[in-house]
């Protein structure tokens, strides 16, 4: 069934509307998720500070009757040198606990109850000291061996417990809330990213079957008005300016997208410096390197005279200097890339394709082949014996064991076999002494 032009531009602009969308989904989850994650840290402070004021001040409780029971037992002063001291290294605690408690009703009553003991407790280790300082041995040694002080320092120890584990329980369940958000963000980057994909591709194809039906149109209309010069002249005029009109319409379509695949990877690299997980980090920083991938796909579309193939030297080159420019600004600029790359033609969606599979393994190399920060890594492009093309990416770092498991999450390693079977390759991890190549043999013919 033959398509109109109103149904070329209705359709785009509604492929575009979903991809407006699901960028705007993708942009609002990013923010949802950033919010939180100070919230998160807010929140681990707090835990944090709660945490330490509770130990410091046992510790301090305890430092002081130290040092009272030895000045007890043995009359010697200088057992005394630390208790002042740890009084009032107590005191800042105990105030450190009641201002972290202070918004949190629930914990009112024990920490008026804690400060009554630790005063308490306080009060009974002064008068001890008192009466052995006043030569009143038996006095003193008969109020300690009341267990009054002991009873007090346990019921201090059990609130202190409480609140160390309410705290740790609190940085418990935000560390679960960051991974279980971090997974959220990567499922949302990826379905969203999936979409674009397809709207990039529905609008392609809409507008590439467009455009062949107008040639369609413009032979028949020649072959039914022979004799008619000046009419079919001016209808191939017509049919010329409709085809110029849609190319320009595509490329448009390819721009908007390389923008917008930009500016999805820019909000990606955002999160990713905001986070401080470093899984979640990691995972960004893969899904930032294949959105890169994809956006400069359509970067050559839009600059090239066919959008039907990409030149994968110009477009594999300029992928791997992004990369390498990305890897240098996160610290690993030791590590060098060399390239060699034959001059070959692939169709736009096996472009796509194969510039993520070099962005997977480029960026593994740039993580982990080198862990002291310093090497070679190379991209190798060209055409085999057999009409195939091959791509490899070695290095000569610690390689990987036979049978170990993939560093990092792991989807890198699930995407790139995904591609292969899509793209109907041969994807091969061939150990060297010393490095690895991973090598990935592909049909140069997509038909």
């Amino acid at each position: 069934m033959p398509i109109s032009s109103r149904f070329v531009v209705t359709s785009t602009i509604l492929l575009l509307g979903v991809g407006l969308l699901t960028l705007l989904g993708i942009v609002g989850t990013t923010i949802w998720l950033g919010q939180r994650a100070q919230v998160y840290f807010a929140l681990v402070n707090e835990a944090r500070t709660t945490r330490a004021a509770a130990v410091e001040l046992r510790s301090a409780l305890q430092t002081a009757e130290s040092s009272q029971r030895g000045f007890l037992v043995s009359g010697n002063e200088i057992y005394l040198a630390p208790y002042d001291s740890a009084k009032g290294q107590a005191e800042r605690q105990l105030e450190t606990l009641r201002q972290a408690l202070a918004g949190d009703r629930t914990w009112e009553p024990l920490i008026r109850r804690l400060s009554a003991v630790v005063a308490e407790k306080m009060r009974e280790m002064d008068d001890t000291i008192a009466l052995r300082a006043n030569l009143r041995d038996a006095e003193a040694m008969a109020l300690l061996r009341s267990n009054r002080g002991k009873a007090l320092m346990d019921e201090a120890n059990v609130f202190l417990s409480g609140i160390m584990r309410a705290a740790e329980e609190r940085l418990s369940d935000g560390i679960a809330e960051q991974r279980e958000n971090a997974v959220m963000l990567r499922w949302v980057s990826i379905v969203g990213g999936l979409v674009i994909i397809l709207v990039v591709a529905g609008v392609a194809f809409t507008v590439v079957r467009y455009a062949q039906e107008i040639a369609q149109a413009r032979d028949e209309v020649r072959l039914m008005n022979a004799t008619l010069e000046d009419r079919v002249a001016r209808r191939t005029a017509d049919l010329a300016q409709a085809r110029d009109r849609a190319e320009v319409l595509l490329a448009e379509v390819n721009h908007r997208v390389a923008n917008s695949l930009t500016l999805v990877a820019s909000l990606v690299r955002l999160q990713a410096n905001a986070l401080t997980d470093r899984a979640a980090r990691a995972a960004l920083d893969e899904t930032q390197a294949r959105i890169l991938a994809i956006s400069l796909v359509h970067k050559r579309l839009y600059s090239s005279g066919d959008v039907r193939y990409v030149e994968l030297n110009e477009y594999l080159s300029s992928l791997i200097e992004h990369l390498e420019t990305s890897m240098r600004a996160e610290g690993r600029g030791g590590i060098a890339v060399r390239h060699e790359l034959e001059p070959l033609q692939l169709r736009t969606d096996a472009s796509v394709n194969l510039g993520v599979v070099v962005a997977e393994w480029l960026t593994n190399a740039f993580k982990y082949a080198y862990p002291e920060g310093a090497g070679e890594v190379r991209v190798k492009l060209s055409r085999r014996h057999d009409g195939r093309g091959e791509l490899v990416v070695e290095d000569d770092g610690v390689g990987r064991k036979e049978g170990g498991a993939p560093k990092g999450t792991g989807i890198g390693t699930r995407v790139v076999k995904g591609i292969a079977q899509t793209m109907r390759a041969e994807v091969h991890y061939l150990p060297r002494e010393p490095g690895m190549a991973a090598q990935l043999i592909f049909p140069l013919s997509m038909d």
